[in-house]
């Protein structure tokens, strides 16, 4: 007599918060319900903050607007970008897991050539799983994952990321942007910087190559040039600079990385314009937000907008 099959659990199912900014209703979450339904979410609504944002049935999320920002951050909110998708960063602050996937919102599932959907997530999974190797690279080019090499830089996006929030978390702050800034859409490029100095610092790796997804852009290309066209500018700059970062070896974790890259940030990147002065401020008070939050005395902050499984029960 056979004995039942034992359901296998998906990867990292009480591991893994998967972090979404928004300014619309989550529709695009039907394509990934295969794949994501068992995860919890966590949702950083941007813009007007009291629109409602509705989410499908059946997903286990906790959404945050602006209101719960400034409440929970007080003084400290000042330091997460508004009206941009930079606000995605509040989601890592306030996970308790430890790992983030973080997609957006006009990203689809993208299939294979075989015509098979590519589950991203579980293929994120597997490379954060496997270990790195950032002193060594691969020069074979083909459909596949790699190791960015220590030294080199990258561009990061944040709308198909993966990351272990234990290993790299604090780092993964992305600066001021969109509303009120000289500066929109360089976010996650900046957070990329960031990191790779960081990781290349503490000797962890970086991967890029697949998962692959299907984007299908919602924003206007150039209603999104003229939020860019400072930061195509200053690359000028702040390339160089991010090459030729050498951080003190007495910083051995992230958070005191951090701080002395802010402080580099202001010497070396402040003359070229006010806006850098800020934005090194910005990184200190991330970092303090970031331990005041993450304490372990400090209980997990609520949701205002906080729903299981669809349900309007608040938490």
């Amino acid at each position: 007599m056979s004995k039942p099959v034992t359901p296998v659990a998906p990867p990292l199912k009480d591991e893994l918060d998967i972090v979404i900014p928004t300014i619309r209703n989550l529709d695009f979450l039907e394509m990934w319900r295969p794949f994501f339904q068992p995860y919890h979410l966590i949702i950083v609504q941007d813009g007007d903050p009291t629109k409602t944002i509705k989410v499908p049935q059946g997903f286990d999320y906790e959404l945050y607007n602006r209101n719960d920002i400034n409440r929970i951050l007080g003084p400290k909110a000042s330091c997460i970008s508004f009206k941009d998708s930079a606000c995605r960063c509040f989601g890592f602050l306030v996970s308790k897991k430890k790992y983030i996937f973080t997609i957006d919102d006009d990203c689809f599932v993208a299939k294979d050539p075989s015509g098979k959907e590519i589950n991203a997530l579980a293929q994120h999974i597997q490379n954060l799983l496997t270990p790195s190797t950032p002193f060594f690279f691969n020069t074979l080019y083909v459909d596949a994952v790699m190791t960015i090499p220590k030294g080199t830089l990258f561009p990061m996006c944040g709308m198909n990321l993966g990351f272990n929030r234990e290993l790299i978390g604090p780092a993964m702050y992305f600066g001021l942007m969109g509303d009120g800034q000289p500066i929109g859409r360089y976010d996650d490029m900046w957070a990329g910087w960031c990191t790779k100095v960081i990781t290349d610092h503490l000797g962890l790796g970086v991967k890029t190559g697949l998962p692959y997804i299907w984007h299908s852009k919602a924003s206007d290309p150039f209603v999104n040039l003229k939020k860019e066209y400072k930061g195509i500018y200053w690359q000028e700059n702040i390339i160089p600079f991010f090459q030729s970062v050498v951080l003190p070896k007495e910083s051995t974790t992230v958070q005191k990385c951090y701080i002395e890259l802010s402080k580099l940030v202001k010497e070396k990147l402040g003359p070229i314009d006010p806006y850098f002065q800020k934005l090194a401020d910005a990184m200190v008070t991330w970092i303090e937000a970031w331990d005041e939050i993450n304490s372990p005395t400090q209980s997990a902050p609520a949701a205002a907008n906080g729903k299981k499984d669809g349900s309007s029960s608040k938490k």
